[in-house]
């Protein structure tokens, strides 16, 4: 597939976030220069990645305790996101 490696990018930045070795704002760094991926894909796409990029944001100003997003919740959706964008570009080609 012709963004596998975007894909495999951006699983190595969830593993790096997960294992605290990849800063939240790397991470998102990460994601956001993705812009051949989201080109390709649907503009909810990048709708939906930016709003949960900016939710990982806002949630790391705070403890856990204190913020209503949660980072083991949003790393799941984002985990989602990667499977749906995969699905979407394959049964497009």
């Amino acid at each position: 597939m012709q963004y596998e490696s975007a894909f495999a990018e951006l699983q190595h930045a969830m593993q790096g976030l997960r294992q605290k070795s990849l800063s939240i704002a790397d991470f998102c760094k990460v994601w956001r220069k993705q812009q051949a991926l989201l080109a390709a894909l649907p503009p909810q796409y990048a709708t939906v990645m930016e709003d949960l990029l900016g939710r990982l944001e806002a949630g790391s100003l705070f403890t856990e305790e204190s913020c209503s997003f949660s980072q083991i919740d949003l790393l799941a959706t984002l985990d989602t996101w990667l499977n749906k964008a995969r699905a979407t570009l394959n049964t497009a080609s």
